[in-house]
């Protein structure tokens, strides 16, 4: 759950309990976007205002009475504001990061096999500040549009994986981050 704050000297408005995808839509899109987000009584222009977030646990009716619900929601929560705004400002779709990622795995298949699971390690090296899933999203996609477009191939024990068993593979978590056992490797295409 996600608890914020917006204040505007002297003004302040608090929300409690809030969903992911409310938060999202109703006040970090906006936000980051710079435009004015209604809450209370009050609209709040983010040059103007303050905005605050932390995630927690739910609070219950009674922790939110006489006036102690934010100092419960700081006191069981964490700021995630700073990370929460970064990862609605960090670049989505089809993009430059995509084709330099695409293109820095071709030139290593160009050298021989490489694992399928080192292109999440090599997003990293190339955005070290994207969380995990972003990079891991990366690469799934660079290997998927390297895949798709004939520039590389899936070998598995030595032998190309037929097309019709690649979702499944890119989709398993093994193939990313599991224990090794059913090592992937892309190549060049022959």
């Amino acid at each position: 759950m996600f608890h914020i704050e917006l204040r505007q000297f002297p003004h302040l408005a608090r929300e409690f309990n809030m969903e992911a995808g409310d938060l999202e839509a109703k006040i970090v899109g906006p936000w980051v976007a710079g435009q004015t987000i209604e809450l209370g009584d009050r609209k709040w222009v983010p040059e103007r205002a303050r905005l605050t977030i932390y995630e927690g646990p739910r609070l219950r009716p009674e922790e939110l009475g006489m006036g102690m619900g934010w100092s419960n929601a700081t006191r069981a929560g964490e700021d995630v504001t700073a990370r929460l705004l970064a990862q609605a400002q960090a670049p989505t779709g089809p993009s430059a990061e995509l084709a330099q990622l695409k293109q820095e795995l071709l030139e290593l298949c160009e050298g021989g096999l490489i694992e399928v699971r080192q292109s999440v390690r090599i997003a990293g090296t190339l955005h070290p500040e994207w969380r995990a899933s972003q990079r891991l999203a990366l690469a799934e996609q660079a290997v998927w549009e390297l895949l798709h477009t004939g520039s590389v191939q899936i070998i598995r024990d030595g032998d190309e994986v037929d097309r019709g068993e690649w979702q499944p593979l890119l989709l398993a978590w093994s193939t990313w981050g599991g224990d090794g056992h059913d090592r992937l490797f892309i190549s060049a295409a022959d």
